[in-house]
């Protein structure tokens, strides 16, 4: 068995309850890795060797089971289409960090009167409404329409084909071109990275569908109000979206990838945000049915909880056993382990603020109380409680230590 299949099979086995030779160590380091040799987040927009190097140097030295290197986006794709959606590192005029990742910037860019036009004609309204509001670069596919009348010629496609709209689809192919850069960049660094014996933690990524209606079109404050007023919209755009996501994930039926897994951030789920009745009714069903139908695709969800999810434990019981990942940012973990323990996995944890302001000594007593107490037994992957963004060197070089030796006990 080679390194790279090692790795898989530890991670596999504690996703499967089982207790592998070793605890699985897979920390989500985002800058962390470019900060550390040398690089920085904006790299990963505009500088993909120098951001690259950085992340091979990291993985050669620490060697963790998995990569959650996603690799590349283009900041000048997103120059071009001047994305609204949000703000990034390195993006004239920002005021990013350049050691920080992209920010969301949540604007109510679909109204709450217009929920039939989201559910009736989804593609229409993207078109039209959507793109438009989130990319103004793009502005000209607004107006792009088709009728129906005498289809006897290429006339038909004459409002398709406005001054306006022809601005629009030069600056997609301008955007496909960047697109291109950085896709050909990512293959050729995530390359390296595996030639080293690292296979990747996912190969797909999406959201749970509550959390793509309230981060990119109605907002966190206008989820609030439709909640009171137009749930019913809200239950249904949910399903749409749950829909739409299954539909995109059917390459992994015929992809053939030694890993299958797909990582999901859940935004708005977390403890207070609704009640477990509401999270039950519009979040976590349209959610459990996008996973289960990747359960039916032998694909693994990954549920990376973001914020206090004390009072969602139980609910995540209801899912296949040995079929699920979930990552706790902030829960008790004793009470995860008691509850979950016999059904899924669990991860998550460790403070990132240990990383960048606590000693050794902190970071090492915090990794063997997370041994201690979600190890015993298998279904236990180590991270962090969120991405690490910075970290003095000698509080990685801590962690690291401690989870090759302690964890192998």
């Amino acid at each position: 068995m080679t390194d790279f299949e090692a790795r898989i099979k530890r991670f596999n086995d504690a996703v499967e309850l089982k207790e592998p030779d070793r605890v699985p160590v897979v920390p989500m380091i985002a800058s962390a890795a470019q900060r550390l040799n040398g690089s920085s987040y904006r790299d990963l927009y505009y500088d993909y060797d120098r951001a690259g190097q950085a992340a091979v140097d990291f993985y050669k030295k620490y060697m963790p089971d998995a990569t959650t290197f996603s690799g590349f986006t283009s900041g000048r794709a997103n120059e071009i289409a001047e994305t609204k959606v949000i703000d990034w590192p390195g993006r004239p005029g920002s005021k990013i960090s350049i050691y920080s990742s992209h920010q969301v910037m949540e604007y109510e860019f679909m109204t709450a009167d217009e929920y039939p036009e989201l559910l009736n004609d989804f593609t229409g309204f993207m078109l039209n409404k959507y793109v438009p509001r989130v990319f103004p670069g793009l502005k000209g596919l607004g107006n792009t329409k088709f009728y129906t009348s005498i289809i006897l010629n290429t006339g038909f496609f004459r409002y398709m084909c406005t001054p306006e709209a022809s601005e629009a689809y030069l600056k997609l192919v301008e955007i496909q071109k960047e697109h291109a850069i950085a896709d050909a960049a990512t293959a050729r660094w995530q390359k390296e990275i595996g030639a080293l014996g690292l296979p990747p933690a996912w190969t797909g990524a999406g959201e749970a569908p509550y959390d793509i209606l309230g981060d990119y079109f109605r907002g966190t404050m206008g989820m609030f109000d439709d909640l009171i007023e137009n749930e019913d919209y809200v239950v249904k755009a949910c399903d749409l979206f749950a829909d739409l996501q299954i539909e995109s994930f059917e390459y992994f039926k015929r992809a053939k990838m030694p890993v299958k897994r797909v990582f999901f951030p859940l935004h708005k789920g977390m403890d207070g945000f609704m009640s477990p009745e509401m999270y039950e009714k519009v979040y976590w069903k349209p959610l459990k049915k996008v996973f289960l139908a990747l359960v039916d695709m032998g694909v693994t969800p990954v549920a990376y909880s973001e914020g206090k999810y004390n009072t969602r434990i139980e609910q995540l019981r209801d899912f296949p056993k040995g079929k699920m990942l979930v990552h706790f940012e902030s829960a008790d973990m004793a009470r995860a382990k008691k509850i979950l323990g016999d059904t899924a996995c669990i991860s998550g944890n460790l403070p990132i603020y240990l990383l960048e302001h606590g000693t050794p000594e902190q970071v090492s007593d915090y990794c063997k109380y997370l041994i201690d107490t979600c190890a015993p037994g298998g279904g236990y992957i180590f991270d962090t409680d969120a991405c690490v963004e910075d970290s003095k060197p000698e509080n990685m070089d801590a962690m690291f230590e401690t989870l090759y030796t302690y964890g192998g006990k």
